[in-house]
């Protein structure tokens, strides 16, 4: 009896060989070989000024690498591929735009499309499906402006899961919300991934939200990068030798503190960027 032959490992949805990017006569990072699997929930760290949305930028091909090359599903990337859903940091509408909440996940299913975008049947259908996905059904016909930031995130979800993305690129989704609307919103895109096996590119400043659904850390600092398990990465060790000095990595209560990286801010914070 022969021996069962093991399933292929899956294709990397992102594959991202020797990339380099500067910015003002500085590195950001090189030499950066990066792959991220499909279902695979990924945490970019790091201070500001580090490059972290500056990757995302070159992902949804808005911005050129220096150097090295970057690949979607085997493809090079560009502008406005379908297969890539992007959530935005939160930024709060303004109380009298005239704008609902259906129209702003609307935008995601047909604001692609030339000319003035036409609701069709099939449009909204899909709307409606989005709205029930994110939990936003309830609100989904109030001015946006009247929603709260967690509301909006929500929607803004529904917006980056409107073309069915493989990969989902997320820039400080949780900036300004309180707990609890980060644990909805980073709820909703942990699910989208176990069950649809979408990648997840996640910018953070704080990785403790999402600390207990991350498979891998990529830490920028200093023009370098560091990449690997939560467990791997998050040691005073690691950070002291990417920083090139002495860095504290403090667990407690199932938290994780970084003490003594060096910024614009003398700070004492929870993993920040």
């Amino acid at each position: 009896m022969s021996a069962a032959v093991p399933a292929p490992l899956a294709a990397p949805v992102l594959d991202i060989e020797h990339g380099a990017l500067g910015f003002g006569g500085r590195t950001l990072w090189s030499d950066l070989d990066l792959t991220v699997a499909p279902g695979e929930f990924l945490a970019v760290l790091g201070p500001n000024g580090s490059g972290k949305t500056s990757l995302l930028k070159t992902i949804l091909g808005q911005q050129r690498l220096d150097a090295g090359s970057i690949r979607l599903g085997g493809r090079a990337v560009t502008r406005g591929d379908r297969r890539v859903g992007y959530i935005p940091q939160q930024k709060l509408v303004a109380p009298g735009t005239p704008l609902r909440g259906r129209d702003l996940v609307m935008l995601g299913v047909n604001g692609h499309r030339f000319g003035l975008p036409v609701s069709r049947r099939e449009d909204r259908d899909r709307v409606d499906e989005l709205l029930a996905d994110v939990g936003a059904t309830g609100f989904a016909d109030r001015p946006v402006g009247l929603l709260s930031g967690g509301e909006q995130q929500r929607l803004r979800v529904g917006q980056a899961l409107a073309a069915d993305p493989v990969l989902l690129l997320c820039d400080e989704p949780l900036l300004s919300l309180d707990l609890q609307h980060q644990r909805a919103v980073s709820g909703l895109i942990d699910r989208r991934r176990r069950e649809h096996d979408t990648a997840v590119v996640f910018v953070t400043h704080d990785v403790n939200p999402v600390l207990d659904i991350v498979d891998r850390i990529l830490y920028l600092a200093e023009g370098e990068f560091r990449q690997g398990t939560p467990d791997e990465v998050l040691q005073s060790d690691v950070l002291s030798e990417l920083y090139g000095t002495p860095v504290d990595v403090i667990r407690s209560h199932g938290r994780v503190i970084v003490v003594g990286v060096p910024d614009a801010h003398d700070h004492h914070d929870e993993v920040a960027s």
